[in-house]
Parts: structure tokens; C-alpha cells; sequence
């Protein structure tokens, strides 16, 4: 089954965090954080439709003043989301910057900005180019369940934590996997083709089992099959991929339950693991999680493939101590 999602850390364990995320078959990635993106090539960056901001400490949004040096000058739009003040702090970079020519531009790059103020209410607004990247278009709007996007077939939630300051973690839900059986298709005559988007919009859709889906016969012509008769026969419908993000969250109960409610069941999880047990008061003074803190919130939340990272450089020389402790705690 090939996963959908393809997530990567843009820097190695010491760098900025940064995870960026590709989608399989589409033209789109997204970002979690944006440390330094200077590793990361430009027409992956160019893909980047949204991008999901834990907060504005340098080493987490250092990035976006990059992101807006490539994406200037073309017809790009980004969905940008943070914590409380994240609408002032993305003005505010803007506004370091002088304006004056770019009314004369062809493309309109923008940014749709989203602060998350609670569990239940977020503040929105547009910056464009062609305006000077003056604040537009100000809303407020209610959220529900914890869902940012709700698209299609994928979901983004967060949960708000506590780093001193709110902090959000974030996980990207796929809502269904659709793997079509090619064997199946050879056996049933059938050309692979345009017609098995529709097939699978129709099938995330929840549409009727009786919707008529025209398929592709190999040599020419097409068939009608019912959705119900084809889903059982040429497809594998599954529980979708799951990805979910973590950093920067002090170490307590109410932040564990909910950052394993977050991840529970992810397929892969990217989460902080900055100092060894041994400086469990220093990660607690600065707010962070030690390696073996990760490792059993990850064991906790039952993910497949966790992924410690956000390694405080005074482990530079010593990186095998923090993953030893990330993995015995992981283990059990």
C-alpha cells in the first residue's frame, strides 16, 4: 500500500524544526514549522500550500522570510496557521519590508494568515501582494472538534500546549486509503486511466452504492459498473494515514493527555526530544521534553514509527544518548 503522505525533516535532529510534507499523486506538500528552510529545494518549496505554525520562537519561524523571497512575484496562494498573535507576527515581518512597485506585478501572491485563539474560535485575514501586504478581509470564525482543514479526504487538528506561552502540536488524517488492485484490473479487462479519480472521489464522497461508474476496457470502449460492485473488486479501503507533530511542551499531565490524544495511533510521529533524563529539571525550566518523556508518550499514544528530533546541541557529540533513552522508554 503506497502511503499518500511522505513526511521528512527538512534539517538533520540539531537544526530548525522543520517537517515538510509531500502528498503522493498531486502537485502539493505542506509544512509543519518553518525553521530554516534553506535545505530544502526550491520547487519543493514552491508545492507548499499550507503550513501549520507551532509558534513564533526564531528557531520555528525563521523560515518565513525565505518562503516569501521564493514565492514573491508568482500566482501563489498559502494558508498560514499559529497560535494567539501569529496575525501580528506575520504583519509585522511583512511590514520590515518596503512595498512600493508591487501594485505594477502580474501575480498576486497571498497569504491566508490564521490565528488559533482557543479551542473554539480563530481569527483570520488576507495579505496580498498586489496590496502592499496590508491586513484584509478580518474575520473571526468558530472551530470545531479541533479541525483546521477538512477537506476531502484529509483532516488537520491541533491541541493547544504549554511551552510558557500556547504552542500548538498538530496531526494531518488521512480520512480513507484507497489502493486499487491492478491485478484485479487485468483481470476484469480494465484500463487504469482518469476514470479511477472519479472512482475514488466517488468512494471518500460516501456516495450511493448504486452511483453508476463508467470504466476503461483495455483495447477501447467502457464499461458501467454500480460504485458498491466495483469498490469490493478492484480496491483495498482502508483506515487512512496519520501523521502527527510535536514540539516544544513542558512535561505534565494535562500536556500529556493531550498531546497522546493528538497522536494516537500515527503512523508516524515527530516529536521533541531536547535533553537526556539526567537534565530533567533543565527540560523543565525551559519548557521541553527529555528524550525519555518523548519516548513514553509515544509508547503511550501506541504510534508505529516515532521520530525523535529538536536535539539540544550540547548533545552534538553524544546524539546516541538522547535516541537510547527516547528508544528504551518507546520500547518499555
Amino acid at each position: 500500500m503506497k502511503p499518500v503522505f511522505h513526511p521528512a525533516l527538512v534539517n538533520d535532529v540539531f537544526g530548525d524544526p522543520a517537517v515538510y510534507v509531500d502528498f503522493l499523486f498531486e502537485k502539493r506538500a505542506l509544512l509543519f514549522d518553518l525553521g530554516d528552510l534553506r535545505n530544502l529545494a526550491t520547487r519543493k518549496i514552491l508545492k507548499v500550500r499550507d503550513i501549520f505554525v507551532s509558534h513564533a520562537h526564531m528557531d520555528h519561524f525563521f523560515g518565513f522570510d525565505w518562503l516569501l523571497r521564493l514565492c514573491l512575484g508568482r500566482d501563489i496562494r498559502i494558508r498560514l496557521f499559529g497560535p494567539a498573535g501569529f496575525l501580528g507576527q506575520v504583519e509585522a515581518k511583512l511590514a520590515g519590508y518596503t512595498w512600493n512597485l508591487v501594485e505594477n506585478y502580474d501575480t498576486d501572491f497571498t497569504l491566508d494568515v490564521t490565528e488559533i485563539l482557543s479551542e473554539t474560535e480563530a481569527r483570520s485575514a488576507r495579505f496580498r501582494c498586489q496590496s502592499g501586504f496590508r491586513r484584509e478581509n478580518g474575520y473571526e470564525w468558530t472551530i470545531r472538534d479541533c479541525v483546521l482543514l477538512d477537506e476531502e479526504n484529509l483532516t488537520v487538528r491541533f491541541s493547544l500546549l504549554d511551552h510558557k506561552i500556547p504552542c500548538l502540536a498538530f496531526a494531518l488524517q488521512e480520512k480513507l486509503h484507497v489502493n486499487i488492485r491492478k491485478n484485479r484490473l487485468n483481470e476484469m479487462k480494465l484500463e487504469p486511466g482518469p476514470w479511477l479519480q472519479g472512482f475514488k472521489h466517488a468512494v471518500l464522497a460516501g456516495l450511493p452504492g448504486d452511483t453508476p461508474i463508467v470504466a476503461r476496457r483495455q483495447g477501447g470502449g467502457e464499461m458501467t459498473y454500480c460504485l458498491d460492485d466495483l469498490a469490493g473488486t478492484i480496491a483495498h479501503i482502508s483506515t487512512g494515514q496519520k501523521i502527527a507533530y510535536v514540539t516544544d511542551a513542558i512535561y505534565h499531565e494535562a500536556n500529556a493527555e493531550r498531546i497522546v490524544r493528538l497522536a494516537t495511533g500515527a503512523d508516524q510521529f515527530f516529536i521533541e526530544a531536547v535533553f537526556g533524563d539526567a537534565l530533567t529539571e533543565r527540560a523543565a525550566q525551559k519548557y521541553h521534553l527529555t528524550a525519555r518523556q518523548a519516548g513514553s508518550l509515544a509508547r503511550r499514544a501506541a504510534v508505529k514509527f516515532p521520530v525523535p528530533f529538536h536535539f539540544s546541541p550540547i548533545y552534538h557529540d553524544r546524539e546516541y544518548e538522547l535516541r537510547e533513552e527516547f528508544e528504551q522508554a518507546f520500547r518499555g
